[in-house]
């Protein structure tokens, strides 16, 4: 399958917004099963992926408000998963 430069970067930039509102659903149905507003671990894992492969497309287009936009984001993604991976690691040597 050969795809134009053009198609490709579509590609992922459709992907990318894809696996960005994947996060929503996965919060939306957490919730609805507990019955309380959460935000499960794999809303921030998509929140990351999501970010990064719309972070490609934004450079790709040289887009500066998409590119500062996703970027700060992926901060904030990353630094609640770092908080959830150090509490994990504080609870196993608890244990």
């Amino acid at each position: 399958m050969d795809f134009d430069i053009p198609t490709f970067w579509l590609i992922i930039g459709f992907a990318g917004q894809a696996l960005f509102s994947a996060r929503f659903f996965v919060q939306w149905i957490m919730s609805e099963k507990l019955k309380k507003s959460v935000i499960p671990v794999a809303f921030w894992y998509f929140s990351v992926f999501g970010g990064i492969t719309l972070l490609a497309y934004a450079i790709h287009r040289e887009d500066p408000v998409f590119i500062a936009g996703q970027g700060l984001g992926l901060l904030v993604y990353a630094r609640n998963l770092w908080f959830i991976w150090k509490e994990r690691q504080e609870g196993n040597a608890a244990s």
